[in-house]
């Protein structure tokens, strides 16, 4: 069965952040919390995995002798201005790192996210989801990457504190982080996925 939002994972009305982390710590499955909930989170398939070893490999690569590292989907994120807690994708963290005080697999302040979508997931990472990460005072970009079509959306903090979206729908551009100065191209990320021509 598909979700197409995070579903809620346990009957109880509301827990701590201190009883979410203990119950994750033994959970066969990764779950979010968000305002006293838990959310079971949905698996991926095989184009999401594709790019996310494309992806994550090629910024590992860009990244090494810098200051910023990447990281896959098994560290935790906590946003304390909202309590979400969840597993992005990819996180990188420029700087030194700061660690959540009550668990050393969570992490804060990131500089980039980046979230491959899923049918189930896509329209949550689009919208509830990135209003979220908005709370994050040290985000600079967010990226959205498709898993059925070639097509990445970079949103951007401006000199004023706005958004902005850069698009990428053709297989010869170059995604840009800017903020890593990190250049890959599409037929890179999608390699191996069957959506270009290898």
């Amino acid at each position: 069965m598909k979700i197409k939002e995070p579903s809620v994972a346990y009957k109880k009305e509301l827990i701590s952040i201190d009883e979410y982390l203990k119950a994750e710590d033994l959970a066969e499955f990764k779950h979010e919390y968000f305002q006293g909930e838990i959310f079971a989170m949905a698996g991926t398939g095989i184009p999401h995995n594709e790019i996310f070893s494309n992806l994550f490999g090629e910024i590992c690569i860009q990244l090494k002798g810098k200051s910023c590292r990447p990281y896959g989907s098994d560290m935790r994120l906590h946003i304390p201005q909202n309590t979400l807690l969840t597993y992005p994708d990819i996180s990188i963290y420029c700087g030194e790192k700061a660690n959540f005080e009550k668990n050393d697999r969570t992490f804060l302040e990131p500089t980039v996210l980046i979230e491959i979508l899923s049918p189930s997931t896509k329209d949550y990472d689009r919208g509830g989801k990135f209003k979220l990460y908005r709370d994050i005072p040290t985000l600079r970009e967010y990226v959205l990457v498709d898993s059925e079509a070639v097509s990445i959306e970079v949103f951007r903090i401006n000199t004023s504190s706005h958004w902005e979206l850069e698009e990428y729908k053709l297989a010869d551009q170059q995604l840009s982080i800017k903020s890593l100065e990190v250049t890959i191209s599409l037929k890179e990320i999608y390699q191996y996925t069957g959506l270009i021509d290898d």
